[in-house]
C-alpha cells in the first residue's frame, strides 16, 4: 500500500508533464479520496466537458491499483472503442507515473490493450481492469470498482427504448460487484430523461432517480457567480462564444449539467403551472358550481383523437379535457391515453374506447366532447352517443373535421398560452406520455404527439357556454355561469 494521497499522486503526474494542476482537478481528485475511504460506495461526478474528468479518474485507478494491486476494475463505456481509449490511459499512466512503474507485469500477454493484469500478489480469476462497451456481456466477471464512463451519449438515450435498454443494461452492475465494492458514474446528461437527474421523471414512470442515493459532485463550467470553472482555458469571452456556437439548450447540457434535450424544443413542459387539487362539484343556492381548488371553473373543452390498432402499436387514441377560469387560465386537468383488449370479442374495439370515453366525460362532469372524425372517426359519434345514453349522462358529440396541418394545430394552440405561463395541469398528467411528447416533439418530426393533437383540440375548441335546455337530468346540473334559469323574488304584481 501506497503512502501518498490521491490529490498528491496527482499532483506528481502534472509535475512530471512540466503541468499545473488547475483548481477543479483538485477538488475532484479530493472528493474521490475522501468517498473512496469512507463507506459511500455509489457515486456520481459531472463536469463540464473537456474539463478533464476522464484524465482525472484514470489517474484515480492507477492510484486504486497502488493503493491495493489486487483491486479488480470494470470500465463501462457506450461503446467498446471509448472503454479501451480509459484502459490504455491508464497503462500509460502506470508506465510513466514515478510511483507506479513496478506494477507492471512482465509477460506481455497481462499487458493488452483491453485488459491487464498488474503484479499482485493475489491469484484471481479476474484481470486487475478490462474494458467492456455497454453492450457486452459482464455476467460472470467480478469486480472491486466498476467505472461507468460515458455510458450515456446521444446513441444510447435519444429514443425512449434506448434509454430503457441502457438502465437494464446498468442494472447488472450490481451483480458484478462484490460485496462492499464501488460505482463511480462519469459523464454529462444528453437528454431531459437522464439516468444522471436528481429528480424523479414522472411522465417516464419513475417514482425516484435512477441514481437514487448515489453521493454526488457536480462542476458546472460557470459557477452560481458567474465565475468560470477553469478560467485559464475557458474565460468569459470564449464562454460566450461557445454558447453561441453550440446553442443554448446544447451549452446547458454539456458544459452546465442541466438535464434539457441538446436539439432545441419548441413545446416547453417546464413552462406547465403542476397543481395537485381535483375537481370538485357544489350546489349553493339551487347553482352547480365546478371548481379546482378554490378557484372556480366556467366552461370546459374536451376533444378526443382516436386511432385503432394493437395496443402499443401505431397511433394512440387520446381523450383530453381543459377546464377555464374567469381570469383566462387554462387548466389541463386530464389527458387519458385509451387502451382496448383484442381478445374480447363480445365487444369491438371501437365500442370498447366509446365506453372509455363516456365514462370519462361523466367523471369530469363535460357538458360536450369534441370527435375528431378524419379517417376512421367517421362512424364513431353514434357508438359514442349510444354509450353516452346507456350512462343515462347528456353531453353533446361534437363532430370535427380538422383541414389544418397538424404540426400547424399544435403550434397555433400552445405557442401563445405556453408563453403566457397561462396553461396548467395536474399532476397525473404528468404521469402520461404526454410531457414526454412535449419534450422530444419538433416540427416535421417523426415523434409520436397523439396527446399533443388531442390538447390542442381543447385549447383551439371554443368552450361550450350556453345553456342547452332539455338535456339536463338529475344526474348532472349546468355547473357553467349562465348555463341555467334563474327565479328572482319580486314585490310586483302582475
Amino acid at each position: 500500500m501506497s503512502r501518498i494521497g490521491f490529490p498528491e499522486f496527482v499532483w506528481v503526474w502534472n509535475a512530471k508533464l512540466g503541468q499545473t494542476t488547475p483548481a477543479h482537478h483538485l477538488r475532484m481528485a479530493r472528493w474521490l479520496a475522501r468517498k473512496s475511504k469512507s463507506r459511500h460506495r455509489n457515486l456520481l461526478l459531472m463536469a463540464f466537458r473537456s474539463s478533464g474528468k476522464s484524465t482525472i479518474v484514470g489517474l484515480f485507478c492507477a492510484w486504486a491499483l497502488l493503493e491495493n494491486p489486487d483491486l479488480r476494475i470494470i470500465i463501462l463505456a457506450a461503446d467498446f472503442a471509448l472503454a479501451k481509449k480509459m484502459v490504455r490511459n491508464v497503462k500509460r499512466i502506470i508506465e510513466r507515473h514515478p510511483l507506479t512503474q513496478a506494477l507492471k507485469p512482465k509477460r506481455r500477454d497481462h499487458w493488452a490493450s483491453d485488459q491487464f493484469t498488474v503484479n499482485r500478489p493475489g491469484e484471481l480469476r479476474d484481470p486487475s481492469m478490462v474494458a467492456k462497451g455497454i453492450g457486452a456481456n459482464i455476467t460472470g466477471s467480478r469486480a472491486e470498482l466498476v467505472i461507468c464512463d460515458d455510458v450515456e451519449v446521444p446513441n444510447t438515450c435519444d429514443t425512449a427504448p434506448k434509454r430503457l435498454d441502457l438502465r437494464e443494461r446498468l442494472s447488472e452492475i450490481e451483480f458484478v460487484l462484490v460485496p462492499g465494492g464501488m460505482q463511480l458514474y462519469v459523464g454529462t446528461p444528453h437528454s431531459y430523461y437522464t439516468i444522471y437527474a436528481d429528480q424523479p421523471r414522472l411522465e417516464a414512470g419513475e417514482d425516484r432517480p435512477f441514481l437514487d442515493g448515489f453521493h454526488r459532485l457536480e462542476l458546472p463550467l460557470v459557477d452560481q457567480g458567474g465565475a468560470s470553472a477553469w478560467p485559464d482555458r475557458f474565460p468569459a469571452d470564449k464562454i460566450a462564444a461557445l454558447r453561441r456556437r453550440s446553442g443554448p439548450n446544447k451549452f446547458d447540457s454539456q458544459m452546465m449539467l442541466r438535464p434539457v434535450n441538446i436539439a432545441d424544443g419548441r413545446l416547453d413542459p417546464d413552462r406547465l403551472r403542476l397543481y395537485e387539487a381535483e375537481l370538485t362539484y357544489a350546489e349553493g343556492n339551487a347553482q352547480p358550481v365546478l371548481s379546482i381548488g378554490d378557484t372556480r371553473m366556467v366552461s370546459a373543452a374536451c376533444w378526443w383523437d382516436p386511432a385503432y390498432g394493437a395496443p402499443g402499436k401505431g397511433d394512440g387514441s387520446v381523450v383530453a379535457a381543459l377546464f377555464c377560469d374567469a381570469q383566462g387560465g387554462y387548466w389541463l386537468h386530464r389527458v387519458q391515453y385509451l387502451t382496448h383488449d383484442p381478445a374480447q370479442t363480445d365487444q369491438d374495439e371501437a365500442s370498447q374506447q366509446c365506453r372509455q370515453v363516456a365514462q370519462f366525460v361523466r367523471d369530469l362532469h363535460l357538458p360536450a366532447v369534441s370527435l375528431e372524425t378524419n379517417g376512421l372517426g367517421r362512424f364513431l359519434p353514434g357508438l359514442l352517443r349510444r354509450e353516452l345514453a346507456k350512462l343515462g349522462y347528456p353531453c353533446a358529440v361534437v363532430e370535427i373535421s380538422s383541414r389544418k396541418a397538424k404540426d400547424q394545430r399544435i403550434v397555433d394552440a400552445f405557442d401563445a398560452v405556453l408563453a403566457a405561463g397561462a396553461l396548467s395541469a395536474h399532476r397525473s398528467v404528468w404521469t402520461t406520455p404526454f410531457i414526454g411528447e412535449m419534450r422530444e416533439w419538433r416540427p416535421g418530426g417523426k415523434g409520436r404527439d397523439d396527446g399533443l393533437d388531442a390538447v390542442a383540440g381543447c385549447l383551439l375548441s371554443q368552450p361550450v357556454r350556453l345553456s342547452r335546455p332539455g338535456l339536463k337530468t338529475a344526474e348532472r346540473a349546468d355547473w357553467r355561469p349562465g348555463g341555467g334559469g334563474m327565479t328572482a323574488q319580486t314585490d310586483f304584481e302582475l
